[in-house]
């Protein structure tokens, strides 16, 4: 009998049915989700405006190739500019947070004819070839992955950034960070750090790339959480919170660097369902102004979890929050899900990751509050 390949730990619970920000397992109990399958729900489990938009386009046809013109793809890119505030940048779709890095990367050397990508400590950009070697985790790059062509420097240290474009700028082709890193543990990259890189890459003619494929699409209070620094990047990659949950990325690429035919490909990218969900999504985020409501709802969680004095560090922003647990509650997140039935997510080796809906209710936040003062005993 064929089974499956065993690489996730597994919590022993099967949901079946989910509702704005709420999930229900087979057994019919009901859990908050305040992880959102590693922040991929951006406006609510089964919102009504996403599956119609889906069920209407699978009426008509679901997939063709890139062969062909596709009017939904043009939709998709008008909405997105319109939305994110980057109207004269270019958009290739692609499946996943992996190949919009992968591509980002790979479309950087093109443009400059170099080969170094620099990123950072605890980084976490995909896991597939190119994406993953500039990852920082040993453990998940293969021997096959290993290349010379990454550099990984300090996150937030201007200072050894200033000193690696000085003595090699003429090979860097792209620096990659996260606005936000997840994986590595919530940490946010400071103005003047992303300020820098624009202007290191502005003098050495490298490609500033933005890893938004966690922290982007609207999380962080702004459609970008780069936009926070005030300053633009030549590419921008996303995907998670892009499809609710319908597997999408893309990459917005910036005027400045032109296409060629066959620069790049895909075969499932920006197909007609994929775009159709890409339509929902944004369509509820204009309509329902959720990145205001991200950014006040994630100050008033911030503000409150800053009260709770077992929290340590309490940082983020927007509705991309993380907090360190001292260990005499190195068991909250289990507690939180087996005694509270709420969904959260983690970093090692101590941090607790909220990646909720960016529509999620102020009542939500309220109960995740009550239950984390009752497990740390501040209720």
């Amino acid at each position: 009998m064929t089974t499956l390949f065993d690489v996730y730990p597994l919590n022993d619970i099967t949901i079946v049915k989910g509702e704005g920000s709420y999930v229900w397992d087979d057994k019919g109990q009901k859990y908050l989700d305040f992880y959102g399958g590693h922040a991929v729900i951006s406006i609510g489990h089964t919102n009504p405006h996403y599956v119609l938009r889906i069920e209407e386009q699978l009426h008509k046809i679901g997939f063709y190739s890139n062969s062909i013109v596709i009017p939904i793809q043009r939709e998709l890119a008008a909405k997105l500019g319109e939305v994110s505030g980057k109207t004269d940048y270019h958009l290739f779709l692609c499946n996943s947070g992996a190949e919009a890095n992968e591509n980002a990367m790979k479309l950087a050397s093109f443009h400059t004819n170099r080969k170094i990508i620099v990123a950072f400590s605890k980084a976490f950009h995909g896991r597939t070839s190119l994406a993953v070697a500039a990852t920082d985790n040993a453990a998940i790059v293969a021997p096959v992955n290993q290349t010379d062509n990454v550099v990984f420097l300090p996150f937030n240290d201007t200072a050894a950034l200033t000193e690696y474009f000085k003595t090699h700028g003429k090979e860097i082709a792209g620096v990659i960070i996260e606005g936000i890193q997840g994986v590595g543990g919530i940490n946010v990259a400071t103005p003047e750090f992303l300020q820098a890189i624009r202007g290191l890459c502005d003098e050495h003619g490298a490609v500033y790339i933005a890893d938004s494929v966690q922290c982007g699409y609207g999380r962080s209070g702004k459609f970008f959480s780069h936009d926070h620094a005030g300053v633009n990047a030549d590419i921008y990659t996303m995907a998670k919170g892009m499809g609710n949950g319908f597997p999408i990325g893309g990459i917005l690429i910036a005027p400045s660097i032109p296409a060629k035919y066959g620069m790049l490909g895909t075969t499932f990218g920006g197909n007609h369902l994929a775009c159709a969900a890409g339509m929902a999504v944004l369509e509820v985020m204009d309509r329902d102004n959720l990145l205001q409501h991200a950014e006040e709802t994630g100050n008033y969680i911030m503000d409150e979890l800053k009260k709770i004095p077992a929290l340590q560090n309490v940082r983020g922003r927007g509705l991309m929050i993380g907090f360190d647990v001292p260990e005499q509650y190195k068991d909250l997140k289990k507690n939180l899900l087996s005694k509270h039935h709420i969904f959260t997510g983690e970093a090692k080796p101590n941090v607790i990751r909220l990646l909720p809906a960016l529509n999620i209710g102020k009542h939500e936040a309220d109960l995740l509050l009550a239950a984390i003062k009752a497990e740390t005993g501040n209720s």
